[in-house]
């Protein structure tokens, strides 16, 4: 155990924490601004594994990073826009649509890796990006800016994602749709547009997440998210809908699950535990759901349709 205790292992865990958050936050921003606007959307782990392989293959045949990037948010917005037609215009249950969602991107990911890719081949991945005088800060360059360009978006996201809820208009308009539809109607807001339109940036940003998984691993394979999008999902409730408390559950999520495999490697967990350990990052996350979620209140109308005059 004493082997965790040193700065190097330390360091190196702390970074890829940060890491492993990232597309946990990507997800959950797009899922809480959803959210928000009184929509729930089950399917996120669907979008995610469309945009991973969407970018993993744009990257294979073209070695062109930002378009891989390019197309797993694009996928993610096409999904958003199908989505917001059938909860918003078919007034669709959200479960069970959401469910469907997730189901069409696991099985259409998988046939078209199959199809088009049939085995597992390596693409370029994404590159360190390095700042003057802060990457060569002792302990905290090497934490906090060592990292690819897509780790930083997705921090940056953070507050630009504060500011536009709490500070604009669209973000009092999509508050005041979560809360209350019928009153947002009547002074003129459309229920339909602001919620198509945060469907559309919220699955743009799970396209997004996928993307940026499949490129950070170089790798596409069946089933790549292993659930991460119903864990984003969670996060959301963690973070009690606010950005802040997103970012800080996707950092517990991802630590926790470096330090696990830290340990493993360092073979601090024996291999007979590790199948165990390794649901450590999910139980964590499940308990402090428990603790944090029941002490906030979550959007009144959320999974609610809105119909006009009712």
């Amino acid at each position: 155990m004493n082997d965790f205790w040193t700065a190097t292992i330390l360091v190196a865990t702390v970074a890829s924490g940060i890491r492993l958050a990232t597309p946990f936050l990507l997800a959950s921003l797009g899922e809480a601004l959803g959210q928000r606007s009184g929509v729930l959307n089950l399917g996120v782990d669907g979008v995610m594994l469309l945009g991973a392989f969407g970018a993993y293959y744009a990257v294979l045949k073209t070695n062109n990073l930002l378009l891989g990037v390019a197309v797993g948010v694009l996928l993610g917005a096409l999904l958003g826009l199908f989505y917001a037609f059938i909860t918003v215009n078919l007034r669709a249950q959200q479960g069970i649509s959401g469910i469907g969602i997730y189901l069409f991107g696991l099985g259409m990911s998988d046939l078209l890796f199959q199809k088009l890719v049939g085995t597992p081949r390596p693409i370029m991945p994404f590159a360190i990006v390095r700042f003057p005088v802060l990457s060569d800060i002792p302990v905290i360059g090497e934490m906090f800016f060592d990292h690819s360009l897509i780790v930083y978006v997705a921090f940056l996201l953070v507050p630009l994602f504060t500011f536009i809820i709490n500070r604009t208009t669209y973000g009092m308009n999509v508050r005041a749709i979560g809360e209350n539809p019928e009153a947002a109607d009547s002074l003129g807001v459309s229920v339909g547009r602001v919620r198509y339109s945060a469907l559309i940036i919220g699955n743009s940003l799970a396209g997004l997440a996928g993307a940026a998984l499949a490129i950070e691993l170089g790798i596409f394979q069946q089933n790549l998210t292993n659930a991460m999008g119903f864990i984003a999902i969670a996060l959301v409730y963690f973070g009690a809908w606010r950005p802040i408390g997103v970012m800080a559950g996707s950092l517990v999520f991802g630590l926790v699950a470096s330090i696990v495999l830290q340990c493993k490697t360092l073979g601090i967990i024996p291999r007979s535990a590790s199948d165990l350990a390794a649901m450590a990052p999910a139980v964590i996350t499940v308990l402090a759901l428990v603790v944090v979620a029941n002490r906030f209140r979550q959007p009144a109308a959320l999974t609610k349709p809105y119909i006009r005059g009712q």
